[in-house]
């Protein structure tokens, strides 16, 4: 346009210099022609008049003359402009009515066209740019509406490669942007909405991966092949596992390249039977032959067409029905299977759909809670079923379930026609490929009962199952209330310890049962005597009580009372029952400030009464405390020499009886803990063996003495018997056979070299069990003895009940032997009666040569004892074992 203004502005200076030059030529040759002088031009009196006018006509003439072409030339522009404007409106409306935006720059960058699609597809109108304004500056100003999420070297970079830019709107559109660079440094930017087709796209990815799938998970042999040249495209997962081959090597070949030759025949004449079918379907059954097998399969072939409805493909679906298995039964059989198994399920089961929040399946259990059969549940939602309130508090923790996308569980109740009841609900969202919640499994468990229970147990936690009395917890729990009740006044009470006597001979003598109604009938008067107070039953056969009221004198009268309640004759099934007891008394606040103390101090008590006499009552006094904490600190520093490795084990050896010490063959040893205090030195077994006892941790250190005997006799070269010492509390506490097990799997002991020694106590305390734990051992292969044998008064009924392998006569009768008549009876008789059941008798404490020759004279078949050798770490017998050392067996020849 400004080249167009420049010439029509022009042409007029161009046309007056002509006329002046064309006059300028004419007259001037003229005059020098008339007169052969110089005259100045300023007189034209001498010129001829004619020739003037001829001059002026010819310049006006020439003037038209160039006016005219001028006006032509003007003429002409006009109409090339109107043209051009004609053609830039055209294109501009072309460009307009494009489906897709487009923005052009120059080579300095600048907009030069920017069509209205682009504005429309990013929310801009023509008031938004201005003139000058750059391709960055449309950028930018895209990004503050917030239609642009990159920054403009990503925009150029991606948008100028060949995929062009995919631009994510907020309103969910997508926009493919390709950008061009033009050969004169100018762009074409252009913007697609491609949304639909993306859609489109996805969906028909999902519909070709949900199709494969479908095909891959049906059971027959799924196949397609192309009809022109026979050639399989397609297999699914089936037909590779019934030829054998995988779809890779399927696809592009031929039934002739794949098959024998009678198969790919059958395949073949199959193939040409379906296309010459006039319903497009062909069904029959033939046989293939699959490895060195023939195998009959059931066919269907369909034709499928293309849109011309020209045979296309070959579509053939077949099962192996050699052992013919209906697959409509099969799946029938599946779904009642299934169905079968979710109806049978003990809780409520609901599976929602995300989306809509309508139930797409319900077991029968959920019947209770929709109140409806489950056929009526599917399809509606919760508001359906439930009323408003109900269903408000269920769509809301269905929504948060769905928003953790997780696990949530809680209890509420839930109105069914039993009425109100309690139910535990899990929420578990189950998410799509895309990671998308897609269904809600929901789980509701009838815990109404569950929780009352669980609050029975709760009372059980805090009483005793047998009497119904407050446990050792309680009693604390009530101690500590009654020290807050009394601190800052001048009130005291006394805490009574009261031991049950004789319910051990009770137990014994007319079995648990009936000591189980002894406990009973002594919670009973131990409450009356105690007159509303707090009784307590604290262990076995120890009770706790409080009184409050002067004292001691009021803890003193009461002890009285417990004690005269309970020494009347009890009458239980018929029998006349006597027990007796014992008791120790603390009193609040001089003997203690807190309950555990106070409850500490009556045990001591207690401790030092059943010393001096059964059923007499003892006070408190400062000197137990201190006999207390020295057990209490020989208690903890045990416990730290379990796990600081203090104790050792010394192997004290057994012998066969012989009349002499040279003549009795070391058969095995006899594995004794040994403790190594730090500060005390050597501490006796007789003094922390009872502790271990009573505390607990002889289980701990017995596992450990079990464990370092079994792997030390597994080292030696000779396989000599172990024996190892069971505690009762090792039988009452975890399961000492799986230990056992375990202990010879780990240290590779052959079972029959370990013998394990156990005392009447184990089954005391729980014949049954204890009887069966013996049993299960016995069958592990281990030797079974009964130690201490005699020293019991009940182990005739426990030889007459279980087969041990030895008996150990206790040394009490064999230091008498030559000095007591009876012993050697005793002695004798426990021999006769080993052998006549078939027991092996071994006789510990032999420490005399005319001890050891009575033992061989009577059939003793083993001895143990100082006369043999003492309790010495095993490498000091390395020769009794077998090993190569050469150690001096240390004999006490007497």
């Amino acid at each position: 346009m400004a080249e167009k203004n420049w010439h029509v502005g022009s042409m007029l200076p161009i046309a007056v210099h002509a006329v002046v030059c064309l006059a300028g030529a004419v007259a001037p040759s003229r005059a020098f022609a008339r007169s052969d002088s110089f005259a100045p031009p300023g007189y034209l009196g001498n010129l001829d008049p004619n020739l003037i006018w001829e001059a002026l006509i010819g310049g006006i003439v020439v003037c038209a003359f160039l006016a005219a072409i001028a006006l032509w030339i003007h003429s002409a522009l006009r109409r090339s402009k109107r043209a051009r404007l004609r053609r830039n409106a055209f294109i501009s409306s072309a460009m307009n009515n494009l489906n897709q935006g487009v923005v052009m720059t120059d080579a300095q960058r600048r907009v030069i066209f920017c069509n209205d699609r682009y504005l429309e597809i990013y929310g801009l109108t023509r008031s938004d740019l201005w003139t000058g304004m750059t391709g960055d500056d449309i950028l930018e100003l895209r990004r503050k509406r917030g239609v642009l999420a990159v920054s403009a070297d990503d925009f150029y970079e991606k948008a100028a490669s060949p995929n062009g830019l995919i631009s994510e709107l907020p309103d969910g559109r997508a926009i493919l942007v390709k950008y061009f660079i033009l050969p004169n440094g100018g762009s074409v930017a252009t913007h697609l909405d491609v949304s639909e087709q993306r859609k489109l796209s996805r969906q028909l990815a999902s519909t070709k991966q949900f199709l494969e799938t479908v095909l891959d998970n049906v059971p027959a042999c799924v196949a397609a092949k192309n009809i022109e040249d026979g050639r399989y495209i397609f297999a699914n997962s089936a037909y590779e596992r019934f030829w054998g081959f995988s779809r890779d090597q399927v696809v592009g070949k031929t039934a002739r390249e794949l098959f024998g030759p009678n198969s790919a025949a059958n395949i073949e004449a199959t193939d040409r039977a379906a296309l010459l079918a006039p319903e497009g379907q062909y069904r029959n059954e033939f046989e293939v032959e699959r490895g060195s097998a023939w195998r009959k399969v059931a066919s269907i072939r369909i034709v499928v067409r293309n849109e011309s409805n020209e045979p296309e493909f070959l579509l053939l679906v077949f099962e192996d029905i050699t052992d013919r298995r209906s697959l409509s039964q099969e799946l029938e059989s599946t779904k009642k299977f299934l169905e079968l198994v979710v109806d049978n399920i003990p809780v409520a089961l609901i599976v929602e759909q995300v989306k809509d929040g309508r139930y797409l399946l319900a077991n029968r259990s959920a019947e209770t809670i929709l109140n409806r059969r489950r056929e009526e549940a599917t399809g509606l939602t919760a508001s359906d079923i439930f009323n408003p309130k109900e269903a408000k508090l269920i769509i809301a923790r269905d929504e948060a379930a769905i928003k953790k996308r997780g696990m949530i569980t809680e209890e509420h109740p839930i109105s069914t026609k039993d009425g109100l009841r309690l139910f535990l609900t899990r929420r578990a969202t189950v998410l799509n490929d895309s990671g998308e919640p897609q269904y809600l499994i929901k789980t509701h468990e009838d815990v109404t009962d569950r929780r009352q229970t669980e609050s029975r147990m709760a009372h059980m936690a805090y009483h005793d199952g047998l009497t119904d009395l407050p446990n050792r917890a309680a009693f604390l729990q009530a101690l500590t209330q009654m020290i807050e009740a009394c601190e800052g006044t001048d009130e005291e009470f006394a805490v009574l310890c009261v031991d049950l006597d004789g319910l051990k001979e009770v137990n014994d003598v007319f079995g648990h049962a009936l000591g189980d109604k002894l406990l009973i009938e002594v919670a009973q008067r131990l409450q009356d005597s105690a007159r509303g107070g707090v009784v307590a039953r604290l262990s076995g056969d120890e009770f706790g009580l409080i009184i409050d009221g002067k004292q001691p004198e009021a803890g003193l009268a009461l002890a009285q009372q417990v004690g005269e309640a309970v020494a009347q004759e009890f009458q239980i099934d018929g029998r006349a029952v006597r027990a007796g007891a014992t008791t120790g008394m603390s009193i609040f606040p001089h003997n203690g400030a807190d309950g555990a103390s106070l409850l500490a101090n009556a045990g001591a008590a207690l401790f030092r009464a059943k010393q001096k006499s059964r059923g007499t009552i003892s006070l408190y006094q400062p000197e137990m405390d201190q006999q207390i904490r020295d057990r209490r600190v020989l208690h903890q520093d045990l416990s730290m020499a379990i796990k600081n490795g203090e104790l050792s084990l010394a192997f004290q050896p057994q012998g066969a009886a012989r009349p002499s010490v040279a003549e009795s063959k070391i058969i095995g040893f006899e594995a004794l803990a040994r403790w190594q205090h730090p500060v005390r030195g050597q501490v006796s077994p007789a003094e922390f063996i009872p502790i271990a006892e009573e505390s607990g941790l002889i289980v701990e250190m017995g596992e450990w003495i079990l464990r370092e005997a079994c792997r030390e006799a597994a080292s030696w070269p000779k396989p000599l018997q172990v024996a190892v010492n069971l505690s009762p509390a090792q039988f009452m506490h975890g399961d000492v056979v799986r230990l056992v097990h375990s202990i010879l799997i780990e240290t590779g002991l052959a079972p029959g070299r370990l013998e394990l020694e156990i005392t009447e106590g184990v089954l005391i305390e729980d014949f049954d069990r204890g009887l069966a734990l013996l049993r299960r051992l016995k069958a592990l292969g281990v030797r079974i003895s009964m130690d201490d044998f005699g020293s019991g008064y009940s182990s005739l009924s426990y030889l007459q009940a279980f087969p041990f392998d030895k008996i150990k006569i206790d040394r009490a009768f064999i230091i008498n032997l030559g000095r007591n008549p009876q012993s050697a009876a005793i002695v004798r008789a426990v021999i006769d009666l080993g052998h006549g059941l078939e027991m092996s008798i071994i006789a510990e404490g032999v420490e005399t040569v005319d001890q050891l020759a009575f033992l061989a004279k009577e059939g003793c078949d083993g001895v143990q004892g100082y006369l043999l050798g003492k309790p010495l770490p095993i490498g000091q017998y390395a020769g009794l074992v077998g090993r190569a050392e050469t150690m001096e067996l240390a004999l006490k020849t007497g």
